[in-house]
Order: C-alpha cells, then sequence, then structure tokens
C-alpha cells in the first residue's frame, strides 16, 4: 500500500464524492468545505495520479473512460473503510437497532415489544421505521426485516415468513358474499405500493381474468387497511398485515384462499459479520412470535 503515500487521502475523498454525487456543489455539501476547495483537492488528486479522472464541460464534470474504474475502487474503498469506522464506534451492546417498515411496525411488531422486553430484560430496543433498505453494515442499525424477493445487494437475507394474500372485508360485507366470484361486485382499496395485484388471487380462485373495480387508491398499506376496515371495500392483505384485525374481528377473510406472491418477510443482517448475541436472540423471539401468530391467525 506504499503508492497510497502518493496520494493525499483528502484529495481521494474529493474524487469519491464528485463521481458518486454528481457534481462539485453536492461533493462540498457532504464533506463539509467551499467548492473551491474540493475543486482544488480534485486537481490536485488528479495530477497525483497522472490522469484525469474529470472532463470539464459546460455542463459540469464528466467522468472519463479511465475514471469509471478508478472511482468505482475508490467507492467500493470508502464504503469499506465507513463500515470500519462505524464497527469501530458501534455500539452500545445494551441496545438493539431494528430498521423495519412503518406498516410491520405498526401493525404487527409494536404489540408484542412487551413480550421481548419480559425475557431480555437487558436488552433496549431501537426502532428505526422506514421504508429504505438500510445496510446494517454502514449503519446503526443491527438487524433488518424487509419483504421482498430475498435478493438485495450488499446485505445477508434470511427468510421468516414467506408472503401470502387474500381478500379482507367487514363482517357486514362478508355475510353478502356466497362464493369468490360476488366478491367482483364488491369496490376494491387499493394499495397503490404493493408490489402485486389482484390478479394473483383471482387466478387462485379461480378467476383468470376477471377484474375487481376499483374504489380508492392509498399510497400506505396501513391507511389502506383502515379504510377496509370502514367498510368502503375489500383489501388485498397479508399475514403481518391483517392478522392483529382478523383477531379481532374487525375484519374477515370470507373464503380462506390465500395466494402466494413469490415475496416474503426477510431478516437482513450485515453480510460476513459474526452475529452478535443480542441479534441471535431477536431472531429467536420473532420467530416463536411469528409462528404463534400464524397458528392463531389460521
Amino acid at each position: 500500500m506504499k503508492n497510497l503515500n502518493s496520494v493525499h487521502l483528502n484529495g481521494l475523498r474529493a474524487l469519491e464524492a464528485v463521481g458518486r454525487l454528481g457534481s462539485l456543489q453536492a461533493a462540498a455539501d457532504e464533506l463539509g468545505v467551499t467548492i473551491g476547495a474540493v475543486s482544488q483537492q480534485v486537481i490536485k488528486a488528479e495530477a497525483q495520479l497522472g490522469r484525469p479522472v474529470f472532463e470539464r464541460t459546460p455542463k459540469g464534470m464528466v467522468v472519463t473512460e479511465a475514471g469509471i474504474s478508478v472511482l468505482a475502487r475508490l467507492g467500493e474503498g470508502f464504503q469499506a473503510l465507513s463500515a470500519a469506522v462505524t464497527a469501530a464506534q458501534h455500539r452500545d451492546d445494551n441496545i438493539l437497532t431494528i430498521s423495519v417498515a412503518p406498516v410491520l411496525a405498526a401493525r404487527w411488531l409494536v404489540h408484542r415489544l412487551d413480550r421481548f422486553a419480559k425475557h431480555h430484560q437487558d436488552i433496549r430496543l431501537r426502532i428505526d421505521a422506514t421504508t429504505q433498505l438500510v445496510n446494517p453494515a454502514t449503519s446503526d442499525v443491527d438487524i433488518g426485516i424487509r419483504v421482498g424477493s430475498g435478493h438485495w445487494p450488499g446485505v445477508k437475507s434470511e427468510l421468516l415468513l414467506a408472503q401470502e394474500i387474500f381478500p379482507v372485508v367487514t363482517p357486514q360485507i362478508a355475510a353478502t358474499l356466497k362464493k369468490p366470484a360476488d366478491l367482483l361486485d364488491v369496490p376494491a382499496v387499493i394499495d397503490g405500493h404493493a408490489m402485486f395485484t389482484w390478479d394473483v388471487w383471482l387466478r387462485e380462485a379461480g378467476l383468470s381474468g376477471k377484474c375487481m373495480e376499483e374504489r380508492h387508491i392509498f399510497n400506505d398499506a396501513s391507511l389502506c387497511l383502515d379504510a377496509a376496515m370502514a367498510g368502503q371495500g375489500a383489501m388485498l392483505a397479508w399475514q403481518t398485515l391483517a392478522a392483529y384485525a382478523l383477531q379481532q374481528k374487525c375484519l374477515v377473510d370470507p373464503f380462506g384462499i390465500r395466494a402466494k406472491t413469490g415475496f416474503g418477510h426477510y431478516f437482513i443482517t450485515a453480510e460476513g459479520v459474526p452475529e452478535a448475541k443480542k441479534v441471535t436472540a431477536f431472531k429467536a423471539w420473532i420467530r416463536e412470535e411469528m409462528e404463534e401468530s400464524m397458528r392463531l391467525f389460521r
């Protein structure tokens, strides 16, 4: 690594930031310096490397052909450095930080947290409710729970629950339904961010080619479920979203026909990093809770 002695680290940071963010201004904001300082660091680093990484054009900084390879490796290197710093600063062993989608946190997880605390009094939970996929290797998050195909770059994923979908309606609407085809007369409330459509369930119910009449479209599954509980129509729900409402008999699964989507709930942890005891304990507890929840659900 002696060749690193010939190039200043600040210059390499400037090159990586400009390449990743696309402008001197954005790089200056991230690095906490002036645009002029970033520009000088880039120029100096290019001179030390012996080749231009950017071409200056009227529209801004454009990466040269040689610079593409340089910036890719710098990006990997600074990501590794960031992970090392995070690991060095990390973490209070008594605090477990969980990244989870807001809908899963609100509709399933929060009802159960006291039971975790009862069995693990030495661990405090911090819930980071976000729709963004967080990489535990480069953040203060210990573990995430996400719904998807299980294929996300740079993280380790472990299946928790295969997703099944089914219609839910109020008991009053359910009383009017005798067969799956009757559901076609009920307006549908739509989760606009869902990774599946009604076609998946209709096909499972023997209604391929049929269409639901759409009433309202929401950008949040929780709001969609609330609309269904208000009697505004049928929602296509999944286990963790609707389990509590079904147990409380606010909603009904009128036919018991479940369709797999090919997606699932997954644990997300850092790739290639030994698992902390608090993470192992949380995963084991979640699996027990999920099994119990699904038993009651069925």
